[in-house]
């Protein structure tokens, strides 16, 4: 790029890297896009033109007018929960191995932004997208689809069965975590998270509450919290800590990690021992419950695998049309916060 006087910046175009290599515009043309049409002495002679002109090729222009595009697109719904930078890692891990970028953004759990950035993406003309959502989005998606972009729906299990899904069997292990609480003779559970309508949320719910009812003699008191965080934790397990010792859970199954945690450091900080006076168990089995406060015990979703399987599936579709819905199932993962001593 060259700069004028007053310090602006000008861009410089295909036309100038033609003047100046002593080339005709359609061979630079070729050049940046179908390189085996130039010789070796043109070629070389572009290519010394760009470095010393300082010349970015428009990538954003070549895809609108080729109509294709190098990158797929992945958009969070929260980076505040660790689980979804493990699964950006394998997301990109393997794009790369299919010569992919990829463009990651954070919807921050806002449905307007979430709507944004797929709009914004689809005028990019983005290979594909991968979309995790707190929210119900297959219409959406589905009119995205529709206009020629396709995309997997990361988090969930699709309804329509045209809309390529991976998913995690949320209700599996919402039974495994109340049936773990159960076999260690715990009677009055409570399951903190939310909100309810979230399909996720609500399939751990439903899965534990299958486990207590099928006991027979437990019960299960259900927290609905508007947020999944370590300071909503802390918040709700300080209110716990205020009842009367009669009324309190004898464990608690946290909709994430991260309440877990919270709650178990309201807990110590108030005398509570783990897993003693109560037991806590978690979800996703993120890096931080093996070495929270007191280790976490929690239901494992695939990290490894998750975000891998999400790129398969969409370009599975890109390339045949063919739709696939991938559930994976959870495993459970016992440490010390349910039937352990605290490490020394």
């Amino acid at each position: 790029m060259s700069e004028r006087g007053n310090g602006a910046v000008n861009k410089v175009g295909i036309r100038e890297v033609a003047q100046h290599a002593g080339v005709a515009l359609g061979t630079v043309s070729h050049y940046l896009n179908h390189p085996e049409r130039v010789s070796e002495e043109k070629a070389e002679r572009i290519r010394l033109a760009i470095q010393e002109l300082g010349f970015v090729p428009n990538i954003v222009g070549r895809q609108l007018r080729l109509g294709e595009s190098n990158a797929i697109a992945y958009i969070a719904p929260d980076f505040s929960n660790p689980f979804f930078f493990t699964l950006v890692e394998g997301v990109e891990a393997r794009a790369a191995e299919h010569g992919l970028a990829v463009f990651v953004v954070n919807a921050h759990g806002n449905r307007e932004r979430e709507d944004q950035y797929i709009g914004l993406f689809e005028r990019y003309r983005v290979r594909g997208m991968l979309v995790a959502s707190f929210e119900r989005l297959e219409d959406r998606l589905a009119e995205v689809r529709r206009r020629g972009t396709p995309n997997v729906l990361i988090g969930g299990r699709a309804v329509s069965e045209q809309q390529p899904s991976v998913s995690v069997d949320e209700v599996v292990g919402g039974r495994l975590a109340g049936e773990h609480l159960l076999s260690l003779g715990r009677r009055r559970l409570a399951f903190v998270g939310g909100p309810l309508s979230i399909q996720q949320v609500a399939g751990r719910l439903q899965g534990a509450s299958l486990a207590v009812r099928e006991a027979g003699t437990a019960t299960l008191e259900v927290v609905d919290i508007a947020e999944r965080t370590i300071r909503a934790g802390r918040a709700v397990g300080h209110r716990i800590v205020a009842r009367d010792p009669a009324q309190r859970p004898d464990a608690v199954f946290a909709v994430n990690d991260l309440l877990a945690i919270g709650i178990m450091h309201a807990f110590v900080m108030a005398g509570l021992r783990i897993p003693d006076d109560v037991a806590v168990i978690g979800y996703d089995d993120i890096e931080y419950a093996e070495s929270s406060i007191v280790p976490l015990s929690s239901i494992r979703t695939p990290h490894e695998d998750f975000g891998s399987m999400a790129v398969d599936l969409l370009l599975k579709n890109i390339e045949s049309g063919a739709v696939h819905h991938e559930v994976f199932t959870p495993e459970l993962v016992i440490r010390a916060s349910t039937s352990g001593p605290v490490p020394a």
